[in-house]
């Protein structure tokens, strides 16, 4: 018989153990596929509403950090650096909304800050206007970073200071949001 804290399932290509001693996790197996000669098996898991990590809330680590990302988006633009500006701007919207999830005691998974802050309860909806503004950041999360985001060119080839700018002020008004909500 299996420990009660412990998942064992099988996928059609083998098992699949977790310990869960303080959080259920069911597991929804979507696809399988082969990859060269390497078997993967995607599984999405979802908690339990009832129940909640026993795990240490450091939603303020999370918010310095994104905070200490926008300082240097800021120190980016000022360098020039604009497609490091624009993905820096992502990665504190990012990590802040993150630390919204962490005084929520929620996991948060995934880079799309739109849909992290769209997803946040009723009780900390975020208003439209910042919706948006998460969405002209999520377009920064690949393409400041990889030449293949472009025809031909590489990213800061295209990146420039009003672009970075708004980055910067879409970001800030992201993280006040969360620091508002981390403050209650």
């Amino acid at each position: 018989m299996a420990d009660p804290g412990e998942l064992d399932q099988q996928c059609d290509w083998g098992r699949l153990k977790v310990r869960a001693d303080s959080i259920t996790i069911r597991y929804d197996y979507r696809t399988a596929a082969a990859v060269g000669n390497t078997r993967i098996c995607a599984a999405a898991y979802s908690l339990d509403s009832s129940e909640r990590f026993d795990l240490a809330e450091r939603s303020r680590d999370w918010l310095r950090q994104a905070e200490s990302d926008l300082k240097h988006a800021r120190n980016a633009l000022e360098d020039g650096d604009y497609d490091w500006a624009a993905f820096a701007s992502h990665q504190a919207a990012e990590k802040a909304v993150k630390a919204v999830y962490q005084k929520l005691h929620r996991d948060a998974w995934g880079h799309t800050v739109s849909m992290l802050l769209g997803e946040l309860s009723a009780e900390v909806a975020a208003a439209a206007d910042l919706i948006v503004a998460a969405k002209a950041l999520d377009k920064h999360y690949i393409p400041t970073r990889y030449p293949n985001g472009f025809e031909r060119g590489a990213p800061v080839d295209f990146y420039t200071h009003d672009e970075a700018g708004r980055a910067i002020r879409d970001a800030e008004a992201i993280i006040e949001f969360c620091r508002d909500q981390i403050g209650r």
